[in-house]
Order: structure tokens, then C-alpha cells, then sequence
């Protein structure tokens, strides 16, 4: 999970000013003289970039600039941030926009939004998360989400403002959004989105092709742990919830084993300590007995590969 991508940048570009703003009203400099930049050019290196992918299928690249913040104009004013973005949106547009004061993420604009009517574009980053605003009065990229890049043969990103999360995952794989976790019985179901592995996965080995790996949310939860996700000892074995730290992401660890008429069944739990909706990512690996196949009809299928695969998919998992 990639939960700090963008709120390591909003916090360094709304650190200045943010006090203020929430006990003052906001003071901005003179507005941008066209729809498609600001008064301020970015210059050098930008101090971060991100891509964000909206509901609809569309997308933002943007990267974020920092400079000097403008003093108060006046006794009682908050100081100006200097910082600016340039976006480029999946409708063709480009445009870089000044920051504004903002006492909750990261508020740009084309113009003055001390003067009515005065901007009529507005990208404001949230954490993760980020929309557009066009003429004060829709939302015109909603559900915006970061996405990391490919870190290989990950190329589809599924995206859910309603679920607030993003997620790579490989081609061929199959999405089921309304997946539903049934092993733990009537009435317990948990919701959440499956990605199945491609039936050429499983070819010629002993896998399954109803393996997946699935992003699921429990609500109301008064502590997220993994054991929350998975049956109850009685009934497959479910190996105490340990705590392990990867890629700087910290979870709640379980795992549990089950079989029945020469099937084999591996699960483990990897959720998010804090969420809420209680959130975590869940394999699921279904596999033959090998004795059960013909003599050379089927070979092992490659278990740590398949691992391998989804734990990429897995740190790929971005929260709003």
C-alpha cells in the first residue's frame, strides 16, 4: 500500500499558511490572465510527480513544483504558498496552476477565488486522492486516485473512487468488482473485488483456475486484523495473526490451509492496521493433489512465482 505517495506532497506544500487558514479568510494574488496557466512558471525540477487514474477512465499526470511563499498582505492575512502544478488530463488539456491557501490538502487554481467567478478550474489533492472542479459547480474528474507506476508486468490499474483505493494487476486477469467472500458462512459474507488469475496460468499444472488475489473491506471494524478475513480454527487451521512491515507498509499477517476430495486450499490475509473500513488484501490458492492426476498428465504449478505475483499486485494497493 502506497499510503503516503501524495501525502508526503501535500504536506510539504500546504505546511505553509495552513494554521492560518483555518481561522482566516483566504487572500490571493492577482488572478491568472488565461484558463490554461497561471501567473507563476514553474521553474527547475518539479519536487514530486504523480498519475491518477478517475472514475470513468480517465487520468491526470501531474507534477508538483515548490516555491517561495509570498508574505501576508495585511496584519490579519495568511502568508500565500508559492507552489504550482502542471496537469495534463486524458481530454488532451495541459494547463499549470497556481497553489492556493487551503486548510485540507492541496487547492490550486487558474484565478482568484477571493473574487466571484474570478477561476473557473480548480485541481485540489487530497492524500491520495484528488478532483477537479471546473466553473464552481462540478466535478469534472471525481474519484482521482494515485497510482504507482508499473513495477513490471502490471500494466491494468483498477480503480474505485467509491472503495477509495487503486490497484495494478496483470494482463488476462480477470476483475470481478461485486466479488463476495462467502468461507466464513451465511450472513458473514465480506465484500470486495477479486482478480482471477488467466486460465493459461493453471495450464498443464495442478492449479486451479478459480485462484485470485482480492481486495476486500470489512466495515465497522473495532481493531482491522487478519484473522478477521479468514475462517475459524474449527474449520481449516488458521495460523496465529503475526505483524509484518513491507515496503515500509505495516500488516497484520494470517494464513490458513484446508482440504477436501484431493483439493488443496492456501489462504493468507494481509490487512491494513488503522482502516476503516477495515481493509486487506486476500489470496486464494486452489490446487489438486498431484497423486490424484495421471502419471505425467499435470506438473506442480510453480507456487513461489505464483506468490511472487501476487505480492506485487499486492504493494501496488493505494489508499485514498
Amino acid at each position: 500500500m502506497k499510503k503516503n505517495i501524495i501525502s508526503v506532497i501535500v504536506l510539504i506544500l500546504v505546511v505553509v499558511g495552513v494554521g492560518y487558514a483555518i481561522a482566516h479568510p483566504q487572500h490571493q494574488p492577482s488572478p491568472a490572465t488565461s484558463s490554461s496557466s497561471t501567473n507563476q512558471t514553474t521553474a527547475g525540477e518539479p519536487i514530486a510527480t504523480a498519475s491518477y487514474v478517475c472514475d470513468g477512465g480517465k487520468t491526470i499526470d501531474a507534477k508538483f513544483y515548490q516555491g517561495q511563499a509570498k508574505p501576508p498582505a495585511g496584519p490579519n492575512e495568511p502568508p500565500t504558498p508559492g507552489g504550482s502544478v502542471a496537469i495534463a488530463l486524458s481530454d488532451g488539456r495541459s494547463m499549470t496552476l497556481q497553489q492556493t491557501i487551503s486548510a485540507d490538502g492541496a487547492r490550486y487554481s487558474n484565478g482568484n477565488p477571493m473574487i466571484q467567478g474570478n477561476e473557473t478550474f480548480v485541481f485540489w489533492g487530497k492524500g491520495n486522492g484528488a478532483f477537479v472542479l471546473e466553473n464552481n459547480q462540478r466535478q469534472t474528474y471525481s474519484g482521482c486516485i494515485a497510482v504507482v507506476p508499473d513495477p513490471g508486468n502490471l500494466p491494468q490499474v483498477y480503480e474505485s473512487g467509491s472503495q477509495g483505493f487503486s490497484i495494478r494487476y496483470p494482463a488476462e486477469y480477470t476483475v470481478n468488482p461485486n466479488f463476495q467472500y462467502q468461507e466464513l458462512g451465511p450472513g458473514r459474507e465480506i465484500g470486495g473485488v477479486s482478480f482471477t488469475i488467466p486460465t493459461s496460468t493453471a495450464a498443464g499444472t495442478n492449479l486451479a483456475p478459480d485462484s485470485y488475489v482480492s481486495v476486500e473491506e470489512i466495515p465497522q471494524t473495532q481493531e482491522c486484523t487478519a484473522d478477521l478475513f479468514l475462517p475459524p480454527n474449527s474449520q481449516t487451521g488458521v495460523v496465529g495473526v503475526t505483524t509484518t512491515t513491507d515496503g515500509g507498509v505495516i500488516y497484520s499477517v494470517a494464513s490458513s490451509t484446508g482440504a477436501g476430495a484431493g483439493n488443496r486450499y492456501e489462504e493468507v490475509a494481509y490487512a491494513i492496521p488503522g482502516t476503516n473500513p477495515c481493509i486487506a488484501v486476500h489470496y486464494f490458492i486452489h490446487y489438486g493433489v498431484l497423486e490424484n492426476y495421471p502419471s505425467g498428465a499435470v506438473q506442480a504449478f510453480n507456487e513461489p512465482a505464483l506468490l511472487d505475483q501476487f505480492n506485487a499486485i499486492r504493494r501496488t494497493l493505494t489508499l485514498q
